[in-house]
This record gives C-alpha cells, sequence and structure tokens, in this order.
C-alpha cells in the first residue's frame, strides 16, 4: 500500500474517531509507525490534524443543535443537555484539555459549541489535547527514553 493511501486512511480513521462516531485511530496510528517509523513526524501531523478537525465538526454540530432541540429525534433530552452544559461551566474551557478521552471527549466538543467557547481558545486547547496524546503514544511505540 503506497504511503498517500496510507496518510488517507490514517485521516480519516482519526477525524472519524473525533466525531460522535465509535471509530478509533491509535491502533492505525501505532501500526504505522512500526512500518515506517521514518515517517514520525508526517503520521504524527496527519493523525493530528485529522483528529482536530474531526473535534471542529463537533464543535461547529454544537453551535447550531440547540436549534433542534425540540425535535423528537434530538440525542439529548432537557435534563442531560443540561447536565453537561452545568459540568462544562463548573470545568471551563479548560475541561477541553481532556478532549482526547474515550467517551467523554466527543461530547465535550460538541457542548463547547453549544456554550459558545470561542474558536481560537477551542482550537488551541483541542490542538494541544489531541497531538499531545499522538505524540505520547508515538513515543511509546518507539520507545523514546
Amino acid at each position: 500500500m503506497s504511503l498517500l493511501s496510507q496518510l488517507l486512511m490514517l485521516f480519516l480513521s482519526a477525524f472519524g474517531a473525533a466525531t460522535l462516531l465509535p471509530l478509533q485511530s491509535e491502533a492505525l496510528l501505532v501500526a504505522l509507525l512500526l512500518d515506517r517509523p521514518s515517517a514520525l513526524w508526517l503520521l504524527l501531523t496527519v493523525a493530528s490534524l485529522g483528529n482536530i478537525l474531526g473535534s471542529l465538526v463537533n464543535w461547529w454540530l454544537g453551535r447550531y443543535l440547540l436549534h433542534l432541540r425540540d425535535r423528537r429525534w434530538f440525542p439529548l433530552n432537557p435534563a442531560q443537555l443540561l447536565r453537561a452544559q452545568q459540568w462544562y461551566g463548573r470545568y471551563g474551557h479548560w475541561s477541553l484539555l481532556l478532549s482526547w478521552m474515550p467517551i467523554i471527549g466527543d461530547p465535550l466538543t460538541l457542548i463547547a459549541g453549544t456554550l459558545r467557547e470561542p474558536l481560537w481558545r477551542f482550537l488551541m486547547l483541542v490542538s494541544l489535547a489531541k497531538a499531545g496524546r499522538y505524540l505520547l503514544l508515538c513515543a511509546l511505540t518507539l520507545g523514546w527514553s
């Protein structure tokens, strides 16, 4: 498989994993790193960009999600939405540093959008969290000391 197709698969996997889809990108990143350790920085960049852009989709959906809260298919009931907003309100924008975590990270980025987190701060914190997670994974995979 060519490097370009591997990068595309990694980007799509990282992008999808950052949205509310149940995908994982870490295993693919590790496999590609073991296959092409010389492409470390390229793989790290592609995975990070895909994951950050996926989170940006969540933020954008959150910005416009509340317009649809009266719809029958809306994924959260009013109590769940209020609880999530209160949690984010209590811990603030710094909670976005947890956006890399499974289960809570994706909803966090969505709630940040509903609460109108400024885009510049959202991108800064989410980028730090997502790229930091992938960097740590690369270090563990390649045995950096």
